[in-house]
């Protein structure tokens, strides 16, 4: 069940970076060219805002539960977390950045429901997302990362 769970969690983070770049170009958009706020808009937020927090449910039953999780692993005798790079990633940085990225994602949802002008409200969400984006792209395992940490572009691999 781990490795499924491990494998729908790499796949969604292609889901939510689709979602993402859509929503930051609609936002762009927006914004720009002083659009009226349209429900497209607000439902393509909100497809990218469940996506990231259904990832986000699954990354914390990882995190705590997983293979390597916090509550199912002990650290190796003289291993300190901080100065192990798995650890430190998987235990530390990586959830970290993750849930920042989701505030960031709720954040731009939520100004979809704010009674401000629509140039505001693409205007915030367009940043918003972009930080999301910039902290999900800091924090995935990319295969460049190196090991322990690197993980496959997509699940398997």
């Amino acid at each position: 069940m781990d490795t499924g769970l491990l494998h729908l969690h790499n796949l969604l983070r292609w889901v939510i970076l689709i979602l993402l770049l859509v929503s930051i170009l609609k936002a762009w958009s927006g914004w720009q060219n002083k659009k009226v706020f349209a429900p497209g808009d607000k439902k393509t937020w909100l497809f990218t805002m469940i996506a990231g927090h259904t990832t986000l449910l699954l990354g914390l039953y990882q995190w705590a539960a997983g293979r390597y999780g916090f509550f199912t692993t002990t650290l190796p005798e003289g291993v300190s977390m901080m100065k192990d790079k798995f650890y430190r990633f998987y235990w530390l940085e990586h959830p970290l950045t993750m849930i920042l990225a989701i505030v960031f994602l709720t954040l731009a949802h939520g100004m979809a429901k704010k009674s401000v002008s629509d140039e505001v409200k693409y205007r915030k969400a367009f940043f918003y997302f972009l930080i999301a984006l910039l902290l999900i792209l800091a924090g995935v395992p990319w295969p460049f990362r190196g090991e322990p940490i690197a993980r496959g572009l997509v699940p398997g691999m």
